[in-house]
């Protein structure tokens, strides 16, 4: 039983269709190749375009539409968390952790909608680099790669299946909720002491989605094409997925290191950096451009 997933489905008034209710290559959209990267082409096209637009022009503060961005993607990543996790709970329970990590009936129905609205989740947060452009702060590499790779990520195992791609989005659903909640209240004047443990957490996440998706794959590559390898089984999903989530999660955790050593374990010169938190460095006090560790005047 998912009583809250139950619930939501009985109080919207209407129905979905099928390629709305779940993942179905080239009918769902940005579930092509033609669909996804023109689309985030066109995000740094247009970010790139908003700080040419801005460059002789004051900056906007934005401060309302920026508070309610970040609500709903905070009160958005807590409720599809709730709903995964009393998705998941009971399998996990039922048939053990390599069950829930690998088996191919992981792909249930509803927690492929779940990933569908994960996914979607990506596209809306590439609005943080345009309340960043508008307001005319700094964008950092990190930043503008992990926004763009993120949603490409999400579409790469979308497309391959991978069974153990939950363990990856209900981490950082939980970071998200922390995080644009930290953004919202921010923005609003808030004082925040805990910023630095955002940084820490996400370190966290990107150790526990390697150790993850690296037994995920390799159980794949053992079961299938090496025998003599000690294994539990093969793993659900596609071998490119497989190589591109490893590829670019170990990327993700080598340049928050970096940053994070910059950050805290460098001498500052003057005013030291911002943390990041998911790939977007916070500041202290009144208020945040979407995370992105530049204090609103």
């Amino acid at each position: 039983m998912a009583p809250l997933a139950d619930f939501l489905a009985s109080v919207i008034p209407w129905s979905l269709p099928p390629h709305f209710q779940g993942y179905v290559k080239g009918r769902t959209p940005l579930s092509t190749p033609q669909q996804v990267f023109p689309t985030l082409a066109g995000y740094l096209a247009v970010v790139f375009a908003l700080r040419a637009y801005m460059k002789n022009r004051p900056p906007m503060r934005l401060q309302g539409l920026f508070q309610v961005h970040n609500i709903i993607l905070s009160a958005g990543s807590l409720l599809l968390l709730a709903c995964m996790a009393e998705e998941i709970a009971p399998l996990y329970w039922k048939h053990g952790l390599f069950w829930v990590m690998c088996d191919d009936n992981m792909w249930t129905n509803r927690l492929g909608f779940f990933y569908l609205i994960n996914y979607y989740f990506k596209y809306l947060e590439l609005l943080d680099t345009v309340f960043l452009a508008l307001k005319k702060k700094p964008l950092a590499f990190l930043h503008v790669f992990h926004h763009s790779a993120t949603a490409l990520l999400c579409y790469t195992q979308l497309n391959g299946k991978t069974s153990v791609q939950w363990i990856p989005i209900t981490i950082n659903l939980s970071v998200h909720v922390l995080m644009y909640y930290y953004y919202y209240a921010t923005a609003g004047g808030a004082k925040i002491w805990w910023k630095k443990h955002l940084t820490t957490m996400q370190i966290a996440q990107f150790i526990i989605d390697l150790f993850a998706v690296y037994f995920a794959t390799y159980s794949y590559y053992a079961a299938n094409y090496f025998p003599n390898l000690p294994t539990m089984g093969s793993c659900a999903g596609t071998e490119s997925a497989a190589v591109f989530g490893c590829g670019l999660l170990t990327s993700y955790l080598l340049l928050f290191i970096q940053f994070y050593i910059n950050t805290y374990k460098k001498p500052s010169k003057g005013k030291g950096k911002a943390p990041l938190a998911n790939g977007k460095p916070i500041a202290n006090g009144n208020g945040v451009a979407n995370g992105h560790g530049h204090k609103l005047e």
